[in-house]
């Protein structure tokens, strides 16, 4: 067998910068010379004393500032549901459409709690408490 045919196992490694002449990456290390980023870190969003453009923007200023504006998926007991109609089926539209979720709501999911005693056809995310608890009602889940 040949030497090149050999499978490669090892990944090469990183270069070692700043470890003198001999090694190709010495003195100045790949920084070139002189300079704020010759010299120490600068912050990956610094765009050299100009206005950043996580600044620029009036809503979006920052790195995290936004979390509210991300959908979150709502969480929902079971003894919420009692106020429907038995044997219709539970979707974030029917939710929506009796007021037990907020027309902005993007994704629910039920959990157990409380009691439900009217039979649902459930067709939304649940957890293995709240599917107890629906099928002991006499419920059933089409899909999660």
């Amino acid at each position: 067998m040949k030497l090149h045919k050999l499978p490669q196992l090892v990944k090469k490694g990183m270069k070692r910068l700043g470890r003198g002449h001999g090694s190709g990456r010495g003195k100045t290390a790949g920084r070139g010379t002189k300079g704020q980023k010759a010299r120490g870190t600068v912050p990956r969003d610094f765009e050299g004393g100009q206005l950043a453009l996580t600044k620029r923007f009036p809503l979006l200023r920052g790195k995290t500032r936004n979390k509210s504006r991300k959908p979150h998926t709502v969480t929902l007991r079971v003894s919420r549901l009692s106020i429907m109609d038995a044997g219709s089926k539970v979707s974030i539209e029917t939710l929506k459409k009796y007021g037990i979720v907020n027309e902005s709501a993007v994704s629910v999911k039920l959990v157990a709690g409380g009691t439900l005693t009217k039979a649902l056809t459930i067709m939304i995310p649940l957890s293995k408490g709240a599917k107890i608890d629906i099928e002991k009602a006499g419920g059933t889940v089409t899909a999660q």
